[in-house]
């Protein structure tokens, strides 16, 4: 009898639990953007000040495997103006972009071209106040120009870029996103690192963004996924890769919030984003 009454709680004990592992639901599967990468948290888009907005995507890599974090930040056209800005205005050979953002006045500040160790330009290079390099660069990868004209910021393929085009402008590249879609054929197009990019959206407003992992990071093939498909809700239609590994930094201080993703060099220029009062 007593066997008999154990046997029938056993049954009763793993019938429930079938019927509970039958009813328990999945875990929901992480969006992926390669097969390697997923978005572990999408964030969303936070008002800091009138025109600008902060927003962090948490990535995971599963091969290897670690997390990382995309600091984004988000302009207004009619709230933000963004300039070039040189150390050497300051009488600095390089410094980090927090110490640039304090000394220009910007809210903002994010790396900009690629410079040799001596700190100078490898491609296009101009401010409000001077044009420092004025060769645009062929190399295969310096193949977009960010750059200001008529307080009107643009992002082209250098073969479009006419030297009258810009009042300040910098040479970089990869070119990753043109009118929406992915160009092709980017040299290293998987390979992983530490990122900065700049892009435009279909509202013109100016995106930034920086990796803060030392170690790995994001390929170009990632950022065009990132920025072009609507689920990761970014779609710019023109986006540009910026010096990455350590010069790759971003600053910001608004009223209500300051960080700081530091990199582990200093820099001879970055882009300073400036309040415009309207």
């Amino acid at each position: 009898m007593l066997r008999s009454f154990s046997l029938l709680m056993l049954s009763s004990l793993t019938l429930a639990a079938t019927f509970t592992s039958a009813q328990a639901p999945a875990p929901a599967a992480r969006p992926k953007v390669s097969s390697t990468l997923a978005v572990r948290k999408p964030g969303d888009w936070k008002l800091l000040d009138s025109g600008i907005e902060h927003r962090k995507m948490t990535l995971e890599r599963s091969d290897p495997s670690y997390s990382f974090d995309l600091n984004l930040v988000r302009f207004g056209r009619q709230r933000v103006l963004p300039r070039i800005i040189s150390s050497g205005q300051f009488q600095l050979k390089s410094a980090d972009a927090k110490t640039l953002a304090q000394r220009s006045g910007a809210v903002a500040t994010i790396n900009a071209n690629y410079f040799d160790e001596k700190g100078k330009p490898l491609a296009f290079l101009k401010t409000a106040n001077q044009e420092i390099n004025r060769s645009v660069s062929k190399h295969a990868l310096y193949t977009g120009v960010f750059g200001v004209q008529d307080s009107m910021p643009f992002i082209v393929h250098r073969d479009e870029f006419q030297l009258t085009d810009a009042q300040e402008a910098i040479q970089s590249g990869p070119l990753l996103l043109k009118q929406g879609a992915a160009v092709p054929s980017i040299p290293g197009a998987g390979r992983y690192s530490r990122r900065a990019v700049i892009g435009m959206d279909k509202q013109q407003r100016l995106i930034v963004g920086v990796t803060d992992t030392v170690l790995g990071g994001l390929s170009f093939a990632e950022l065009q996924e990132l920025f072009s498909r609507s689920e990761w809700q970014l779609e710019t239609t023109e986006l540009l890769n910026l010096d990455g590994g350590g010069s790759a930094q971003l600053y910001i201080k608004t009223r209500s919030h300051e960080e700081f993703i530091s990199g582990t060099s200093e820099v001879p220029v970055v882009i300073g984003f400036f309040k415009t009062g309207n």
